[in-house]
């Protein structure tokens, strides 16, 4: 795949993944730690977040920055699949061995960031 083409469907992956922040928002905060407060709020600047690093991955000035902040992202999320791996509630009722598979999927989306690092 052509280094052009893999950016920017990892673009379109974070714009779309944050547009769903908005769209489903309850979902969202269902699944966010109870420890962490202003649930809502965490979601609203993660799908913002998710946006602007999406298009800033479009943006040449932009791109480094960009997937240092998505790797950075990506670890931070790491709590949340944690969590709804030990919490029924947050779990949504989604296979556990799926959600085992989810971690190690964060940890390929670092390298594919990674890897489109100048």
């Amino acid at each position: 795949m052509s280094e052009s083409i893999g950016i920017y469907i990892m673009s379109a992956i974070y714009i779309i993944a944050g547009i769903l922040h908005f769209v489903k928002t309850k979902m969202y905060m269902i699944i966010m730690p109870e420890y962490l407060s202003n649930h809502k709020s965490l979601v609203i600047l993660s799908g913002i977040a998710e946006i602007i690093l999406g298009i800033g991955l479009c943006i040449p000035s932009l791109k480094s920055i960009s997937l240092y902040c998505i790797i950075a992202m990506l670890i931070v999320f790491l709590t949340v699949h944690f969590y709804m791996l030990n919490n029924k509630k947050a779990s949504l009722g989604i296979p556990k061995w799926i959600l085992i598979l989810r971690i190690p999927l964060q940890f390929a989306l670092m390298y594919w960031a990674w890897l489109y690092i100048d």
